[in-house]
């Protein structure tokens, strides 16, 4: 599975080696692997293929039912929309990396000159 790695900086993006997307001033790199993109709606066919089961205390549902109720949707589908948001939040936050400018530049300058392959790496790829 492949992804993309990003830059996100003053200047705004560019491509880098291999089609990396970065930016010239920039301190932050993140990887994305792709992830597909799912609406989020009561009648996905994304809610039916699968299920989790979970216990809770009657507060905590309580306040669930409340919560969906104002925004709409079911319970269901609001603990769904709103599990996959957060999971989607600390999955993007874990591919992130920040980086030091000096730091970054030395990592740039790696992708843009690497160095030549080793014998050793010559018969591992060979292996392939």
């Amino acid at each position: 599975m492949g992804g993309v790695a990003e830059c996100q900086g003053a200047i705004g993006p560019l491509r880098g080696p291999r089609g990396l997307k970065l930016a010239q001033s920039c301190g932050k790199l993140t990887f994305h692997l792709p992830l597909v993109d799912h609406p989020m709606s009561a009648t996905s066919a994304f809610c039916d293929s699968a299920r989790i089961n979970l216990r809770i205390s009657h507060e905590a549902k309580a306040l669930i039912e409340r919560a969906a109720a104002i925004m709409g949707a079911t319970v269901s589908s609001f603990m769904l929309h709103n599990a996959y948001e957060a999971a989607r939040r600390i999955v993007a936050d874990k591919d992130t990396l920040v980086l030091f400018q000096e730091a970054f530049e030395a990592f740039i300058a790696k992708c843009e000159k690497p160095s030549k392959p080793t014998k050793t790496l010559r018969k591992l790829m060979a292996l392939r």
